[in-house]
């Protein structure tokens, strides 16, 4: 796999003007579908080899990549007797954190307090393994995310801890990009190139 290609322009070191920035590129890549399908197979061959059976994910928003079709196909090679779970998260309004409830095509959805839309009245579970979407990535599975900061606090309260796999277009690599206090860093990050970093294997 050939290293992720460099921004155009080089990249704001204001992490709040490097989110503007990485957003906009997202939105404006011209061959986003195309990258879309790779990553699509991507994710796929990656979660052959996963022995989780749980997965939280996300609604995509704002040109995020679009897990959910191959998470519905992973969830449907499951083998004769074997449950696998797919959550999309809810948000505590309260606490800042996440809650993942359990999603299937079809299911009721209502939107929550941000517009995006979650799943209604279905049973929430505890993940194994979480899909997290990246506005940006960096050296050592650090994550840019859009700085909320409810990925990092669910992941500070979720014990057992699930593997956290990042996802995202490789427009988004920041070799500069460094972890602030808070930030967890990932477990592995997935790109429409192929798998990019994985703890343990760097």
């Amino acid at each position: 796999m050939t290293l992720p290609f460099k921004l155009n322009l080089e990249p704001s070191r204001d992490k709040a003007q490097l989110r503007k920035q990485l957003q906009a590129e997202r939105m404006a890549l011209l061959d986003r579908h195309q990258r879309a399908a790779h990553l699509q197979e991507v994710l796929m061959v990656w979660l052959i080899s996963r022995p989780e059976k749980t997965i939280g994910a996300y609604w995509p928003i704002k040109g995020e990549f679009d897990a959910l079709p191959a998470l519905y196909r992973w969830s449907e090679a499951a083998e004769a007797g074997e449950e696998r779970r797919i959550g999309l998260p809810v948000i505590n309004r309260e606490t800042k954190q996440l809650t993942f409830h359990v999603w299937y095509p079809g299911c009721p959805m209502e939107e929550d307090a941000y517009g995006i839309p979650k799943p209604k009245d279905t049973e929430a579970f505890h993940p194994e393994l979480l899909l997290v979407p990246c506005v940006g990535y960096g050296p050592g599975g650090v994550r840019l995310g859009y700085g909320g900061g409810f990925y990092d606090r669910t992941l500070a309260a979720l014990q057992p801890r699930p593997v956290t796999a990042g996802v995202g277009y490789t427009h988004g690599y920041v070799p500069w990009l460094q972890a602030e206090p808070h930030d967890i860093p990932l477990d592995a990050i997935l790109t429409d190139e192929g798998v990019y970093w994985q703890r343990g294997e760097d």
